[in-house]
């Protein structure tokens, strides 16, 4: 595929191989951007946000609605794209392509739902008169940085409320996966997007991804990533709309009065879906002493039973890490914590990208495994004398951007709702639950800023105050 930049798909002196993280298989090549494409697409993304702030709300709406209704109509190639490039399992692909449609869609609901309000301005003693009122406007140029583990849904969550706002928006997708991207630019653009509305490059987050958030002419930018370049993005930032949505290591709480079963079989979900690279996967389990055995005779069993395999084959549950390296990463951390005391109860074993489901008992709060975001098929399972420790042991985080609880006790669970630190909370059911259109968004280190396209779109938008003076006298 080509770059798609100043309305044109080009292509540049460079590119780079997109291989399946199963096989590595070549799926594709893709141009590499170099400062040329950067100013090209900043100064092209200029004069697309001129273009995007003269369309109607109703334009915008019908554009995003018809780009939903194509990402429905191309599903399953869109998903054997996003399989081959990502590793994820077909079936959650299919899944993702209907998510993103769905995301498209209700950001454009919210494109007619941008409104202000009238302010009282005769309840001051000096207001007499007057008359004031808030409009919403687009920021202007919005970058769009996006990740590997959802390829389509994740810029749709950044577009979609960019495009329905009436901004230009410049994506740059993660360098591993950018194929998707780069069929959501092709379906928005059969949609009727303005050839200038949105620019998409490909390359290295620390040339092209820093200049675009250096750049003056960028007024907002949406990250979702690691931490680490999340503060790094920050720092290039200056004075810019930021929106971070990073990193997490999510409690799962399970007490003495869980539905072990319920616990058990959404833990095995939520835990290993996308080989657990998702930054919302169960990672850490704290359970109270009299839960503990129960639960992990239950759970057990059914990640044993995750198959891995080919991504492609309907038989497979479970496919590969993004990258040999994200692997061994993994490996390394289980394999210290093991050393360090910690049981591997299944798996713990790694053959090229793929690694096992594991679970990992006796795990103690200071090891890398409980502390920091492991990104894999593993669930670190840490034992809690009472639930006030369990409470505590989950907020002992840096991160806060899902949190779960198992309990049948009302008063618990809405104690855990007031004092968890976190910003996604579930009860009787998993960290990973989204849907699209609710605020989504991290406390602590996990960010700021809520996507959900209603409340992304207040992020992608300025308010103005307007006062008329002079009125009724």
């Amino acid at each position: 595929m080509k770059l798609f930049l100043a309305g044109q798909w080009r292509d540049t002196n460079e590119s780079l191989e997109v291989r399946s993280p199963y096989d590595q298989t070549l799926v594709d090549t893709v141009p590499v951007a170099s400062e040329t494409e950067v100013e090209l697409a900043a100064a092209s993304a200029v004069r697309g946000a001129a273009e995007m702030a003269k369309l109607t709300a109703y334009d915008r709406y019908k554009i995003l609605s018809r780009a939903a209704n194509l990402l429905r109509e191309r599903q399953e190639a869109l998903a054997k794209t996003l399989t081959r490039e990502s590793g994820k399992i077909l079936a959650e692909a299919m899944a993702e392509v209907l998510r993103a449609a769905d995301t498209l869609e209700w950001s454009a609901e919210e494109a007619k739902r941008l409104r202000g309000e009238v302010l009282p301005l005769d309840a001051v003693a000096h207001g007499a008169g007057k008359f004031g009122f808030t409009l919403r406007v687009p920021c202007g140029v919005v970058v769009a940085i996006s990740p590997f583990n959802f390829p389509l849904n994740l810029p749709c969550h950044k577009v979609g409320p960019a495009l329905a706002a009436g901004n230009a928006v410049i994506l740059k997708p993660a360098s591993v996966t950018p194929l998707s991207a780069l069929n959501l630019v092709q379906v928005l653009l059969d949609a009727g997007l303005p050839e200038l509305g949105i620019q998409c490059l490909v390359g290295q987050g620390s040339k092209v991804g820093t200049a675009l958030c250096k750049d003056q002419r960028v007024r907002k930018i949406s990250f979702t990533g690691s931490r680490d370049v999340g503060e790094q993005i920050l720092r290039d930032a200056g004075l810019k709309r930021v929106t971070m949505e990073l990193g997490s290591n999510s409690p799962v709480i399970v007490l003495d009065d869980a539905d072990l079963d319920l616990a058990a079989q959404t833990i095995s979900t939520t835990g290993y879906a996308n080989a657990g690279q998702v930054c919302i996967s169960a990672q850490r389990i704290i359970t109270t002493a009299k839960a503990h055995d129960a639960l992990l005779e239950k759970l057990v069993p059914k990640v044993r039973s995750i198959t891995m395999g080919d991504p492609l084959k309907s038989e497979t549950k479970m496919g590969p890490l993004i990258r040999v390296k994200d692997a061994e990463r993994v490996a390394e951390w289980i394999d210290e914590a093991n050393i360090a005391g910690a049981e591997i109860l299944v798996g713990g074993k790694r053959d090229g990208t793929q690694y096992a489901p594991t679970v990992v008992t006796n795990v103690q709060p200071e090891m890398r495994v409980a502390r920091e975001e492991l990104f894999g098929p593993a669930v670190a399972v840490l034992r809690a004398e009472s639930v006030d420790a369990a409470l505590a042991m989950a907020n002992d985080s840096r991160y806060g951007l899902s949190a779960a609880i198992f309990t049948r006790d009302l008063n618990r669970a809405m104690q855990f709702a007031k004092h968890a630190e976190s910003g996604n909370i579930h009860i009787n059911g998993g960290p990973q639950w989204r849907a699209d259109f609710m605020p989504y968004g991290g406390l602590k280190e996990s960010g700021f800023g809520k996507e959900g396209p209603g409340y992304a779109i207040q992020e992608m938008t300025e308010l103005k105050m307007v006062v008329i003076h002079g009125i009724g006298t």
